[in-house]
């Protein structure tokens, strides 16, 4: 195996994704390992960040497009790249999760409240013994 890379399985352990979810990604072009003769997937630990990027993203409800899009500015600032669109597109992205994790927040307050409501219901229903 070439120095440094690692097949899907490990990849999947480490990041606690499917092999199958991996795969995806890699259809879509989010990542693109390379492959051994006999066709098998070596990530690099850049491959493994990018996944570990969009693992994050996923939860939060960002479209490919978006990913391909985040991926795509920090692949570039990572080389150097100095074009002051790409910091801005950056910051937009950082008020986007901002607001994702505020509206997390807000959901697991209800949740929170609903679960209460409900224990206070069955608490009035069954009567202590």
């Amino acid at each position: 195996m070439s120095e440094g890379l690692v097949q899907i399985g490990e990849v999947a352990e480490r990041l606690g994704l499917s092999l199958r979810t991996i795969r995806h990604y890699e259809e879509v072009g989010l990542v693109v390992p390379e492959r051994t003769p006999g066709g098998f997937r070596l990530y690099s630990e850049t491959d493994i960040g990018r996944l570990a990027l969009v693992k994050r993203m996923k939860p939060l409800g960002f479209s490919l497009e978006e990913m391909r899009d985040l991926l795509e500015i920090t692949d570039r600032l990572a080389a150097g790249d100095d074009d002051p669109s790409l910091v801005s597109r950056l910051q937009m992205f950082e008020r986007a999760v901002a607001d994702r994790a505020e509206k997390l927040r807000e959901q697991l307050a209800m949740a929170r409240e609903f679960a209460e409501q409900l224990r206070r219901q069955r608490r009035q229903a069954v009567p202590a013994r």
